[in-house]
């Protein structure tokens, strides 16, 4: 039989790098909760004609059908490629069960069907939040939601992230007030300012878009533009361009930046290429990047949707945010500079002396149990030593001896042994537990 080969984009993590994983899930979802946000899983599957209409590429959507599906079968469905579009159906769909403005995350696995490289995978999961209003959903959310980011990351044992805000009114008034008509393809160009640098954008501009040269020039000049709140404003206004659009998107973005002033320096900047790929953001906009990699692009954005959730008789507003799980612990492992203290969670393996030991092994490991001490008893009497390294390969810290007269404990890290009182013993604070470990900077 072949050796089963990998598939790229679809990372299986290492046990040990699976308790990393669980351990910032954790944390990601302690977080949400402590900002009053509820949790929510939608399915994994939509209709196709609701994902193609929502600003994905079909060439991102993983179709789903049955092998022996019949022609006339139901519409095709397809897998969610972010967590945001379904959300959106979501609140249409129960809008009468729930309290608004809503606030919700979720933590779930998404799809899409892009080329696998470093950060990219085609199934991957991402922690959102988002909230929607009914009828409105003031300014002042889309600035809660930084803040919240920022306290999220900053929790994280990963390197510092920048979050980087524009507006879209701010772009699309600016392209209007150049005479521009087809906003949604200068939006996608200008994003990739990242990707291809200014002169791979000029072209597209110009060659793909139909931009004269003046107006691609005004294009870049305006993306050049970052920094502080007001700061940045006043540089979009220094470059004369006037639409009600642009003036209504500046005054959102100040507002957005003057509520985050009391974020450490460079948390969080106003950046005015920053432009979304999908088609339903409305407003705000964020991308956050790892100041030490930023070849790595935006390990969480999102942004203002006032259309998303809404329909002809009810208008559903939102804002929301995407943390990138996968892509940020693809880039750490890849660096080993993320890691668990041990590969399991065990604490205490129970050796076996014989098989009639068996039932006191099993009601000694209940009773560590009911404290909260991970154990696992050994499957089989071999030899002590080859019980030791079992711990020592798998990574179990300490193992218990039951002896006729007392009960000692080893510590495979030092190769000491001593006895103990069973019903009194506990391991460090350090070792119930298992840790992660960074030997990169924390986020701050």
């Amino acid at each position: 039989m072949a050796k089963p080969t990998a598939l790229t984009g679809f990372p299986e993590w290492l046990p040990e790098q699976r308790l990393v994983e669980q351990r910032l899930l954790d944390q990601v979802r302690r977080k949400f909760e402590l900002f009053g946000f509820s949790p929510l899983e939608t399915r994994a599957v939509e209709p196709l004609d609701v994902l193609l209409k929502k600003g994905a590429s079909d060439k991102e959507i993983y179709v789903l059908k049955r092998l022996h599906a019949e022609e006339a079968e139901d519409a095709e469905l397809g897998l969610h490629f972010d967590l945001t579009v379904p959300f959106a159906r979501y609140v249409s769909q129960h809008r009468g069960n729930l309290v608004f403005p809503f606030k919700r995350y979720q933590i779930q696995k998404v799809w899409r069907g892009e080329r696998p490289q470093q950060g990219r995978y085609r199934e991957f999961y991402q922690a959102d939040i988002d909230v929607i209003g009914d009828g409105e959903l003031p300014v002042h959310f889309d600035a809660e939601m930084a803040l919240l980011l920022h306290e999220v990351v900053s929790s994280l044992p990963i390197p510092k992230i920048q979050l980087r805000i524009n507006n879209r009114k701010v772009l699309e008034g600016f392209y209007r007030a150049l005479g521009l008509s087809n906003i949604i393809d200068v939006l996608r160009s200008v994003d990739k300012l990242d990707k291809i640098g200014e002169d791979g954008v000029k072209k597209a501009l110009i060659s793909e878009n139909g931009l004269s040269e003046a107006q691609a020039d005004a294009c870049l000049a305006l993306a050049r533009i970052r920094g502080p709140g007001a700061e940045a404003v006043a540089q979009v206004r220094a470059l004369g361009q006037t639409h009600p659009l642009l003036d209504e998107g500046l005054n959102e973005l100040e507002a957005v930046m003057g509520m985050l002033a009391g974020l450490p320096v460079d948390a969080a900047i106003a950046d005015l290429h920053i432009a979304r790929g999908l088609d339903y953001y409305t407003g705000t906009v964020y991308e956050g990047v790892l100041l030490d990699h930023p070849q790595l692009g935006a390990v969480c954005s999102g942004g203002r949707y006032d259309n998303l959730a809404s329909d002809d008789k009810v208008k559903l507003p939102g804002v929301g945010v995407s943390l990138g799980i996968s892509r940020l612990l693809g880039l750490l492992f890849g660096k080993n500079a993320l890691t668990s203290s041990r590969p399991t969670p065990t604490v205490v393996l129970i050796s076996l002396g014989s098989d009639a030991d068996r039932p006191r092994a099993y009601a000694t490991a209940k009773a560590l149990r009911a404290r909260n001490i991970a154990t696992e008893v050994f499957h089989a009497p071999l030899k002590f030593g080859k019980q030791i390294r079992y711990a020592e390969r798998k990574g179990i810290p300490y193992v218990l001896f039951l002896g006729e007269s007392q009960v000692e404990v080893r510590d495979i890290r030092t190769g000491q042994q001593v006895p103990v009182e069973l019903d009194h013993w506990t391991p460090p604070l350090s070792d119930l537990e298992v840790q992660v470990l960074t030997t990169a900077p924390a986020g701050g």
